[in-house]
């Protein structure tokens, strides 16, 4: 693991113009793994979903992120809030899919919850140590960005800021947090999480991976880099002049915009693309080396899109997921491969996103680096 470590350092250093790809161990090892669980991983803000997935009070939704399983509700006061599923008494999980609930009892031995994680009830507890006000659920840390629901499993983590403000201004015509759920789907994948992150952020495999789904619209050879920054990364896939309208969106998009994808990833686990009139997000909950579970979910602008239409566009996404999953699937197998080296990286409207996410990882690996040795 010190070894891949390093190489990430050297991939990192070298000159902009001849950029490297990592070796398959880097996605293979399960070493590396624990060790980005720990780190990048812990310490990241994650992509749970949308807010109108939860609309009302009660609503919830459950998520497991890397160890913590999570209840995401909606409470009486319309606040949105990620507690722990996990029962104060012995740890048996409260929820399971989701739903609506007014309280969150434990099948195991009844004790209940209020939205806000208040325990509100534990039934024949004679126990003179017990105080119920010190038995509430764990809160994690949360924030809401663009109508997205994150989280940080580290409680003293900073919010995001003002590094963002570029990927703010590439949404903002957009309308992102306007746009409303029509489809949440939900599938384990056997790849690594980084490899995910790099697939759906570059346009380089666009025209050979989805020749009949994505190829008309989105070929590679439009594709063009966008703005990029701490944390996140983004690229144009650039609709030809002579493809029909896909939906007006948002009232003060230009006519680019509506021409045009506007992908995007927010490190380290979301991808999403933003189009007039669709929105999908991609949601990554890393469980192993080789295995994730991902969370989708697509949106649209307002009523631009009939039904009939959106059903088409939800098939349509269910194809492209399937080609992505089924390259990904078989590369996991090869990446384990001795002679899965490092190779070079296309130019930079093509795959300099990959070289964002590899660039933004190195720093994360080297700032964590240093303070587990400070700390030691």
């Amino acid at each position: 693991m010190g070894d891949l470590r390093t190489v990430l350092q050297e991939m990192a250093a070298l000159p902009a113009d001849r950029p490297m790809g990592m070796p398959g161990a880097f996605y293979t090892s399960a070493q590396q793994f624990e060790w980005e669980k720990s780190t990048v991983l812990r310490k990241g803000w994650h992509c749970l979903g949308r807010t109108d997935e939860i609309p009302e009070p009660g609503d919830f939704f459950t998520v497991q992120l890397l160890d913590e399983p999570l209840i995401v509700v909606r409470g009486d006061d319309d606040q949105i809030r990620i507690l722990a599923n996990v029962c104060r008494h012995r740890g048996m999980p409260l929820a399971e899919g989701r739903g609506t609930a007014k309280r969150f009892v434990c099948s195991y031995h009844a004790w209940m919850y209020g939205r806000d994680g208040t325990l509100l009830r534990a039934a024949r507890m004679n126990n003179a140590g017990f105080d119920s006000k010190n038995c509430r659920l764990h809160g994690h840390n949360m924030q809401i960005w663009q109508g997205f629901i994150y989280c940080n499993l580290d409680a003293e983590a900073a919010p995001f800021g003002p590094e963002a403000t570029a990927l703010d201004t590439m949404l903002t015509p957009y309308e992102t947090d306007q746009f409303r759920v029509v489809h949440v789907a939900e599938e384990d994948w056997h790849t690594n999480w980084k490899c995910l992150v790099e697939n759906f952020m570059e346009g380089y495999h666009l025209s050979v991976v989805h020749p009949q789904t994505l190829h008309e619209y989105t070929p590679t050879g439009l594709a063009t880099k966008s703005v990029s920054g701490p944390g996140f990364t983004s690229y144009w896939a650039n609709y030809p002049d002579n493809i029909p309208s896909r939906g007006q969106g948002a009232p003060g998009l230009s006519a680019a915009e509506r021409q045009r994808s506007s992908l995007f990833a927010r490190f380290p686990t979301q991808v999403a693309s933003q189009a007039a009139s669709l929105l999908v997000s991609i949601s990554i909950f890393p469980l192993a080396a080789d295995l994730i579970r991902v969370k989708w979910t697509m949106s649209v602008y307002g009523d631009d899109l009939e039904d009939e239409t959106i059903q088409s566009r939800i098939k349509l996404w269910e194809e492209v997921n399937r080609e992505d999953r089924e390259k990904l699937e078989k590369m996991q197998v090869a990446l384990k491969s001795q002679h899965a080296a490092a190779g070079p990286l296309a130019s930079e409207d093509y795959e300099g996103t990959v070289r964002d996410f590899q660039l933004w990882l190195a720093e994360q690996d080297a700032s964590f680096g240093s303070q587990i040795q400070a700390a030691e």
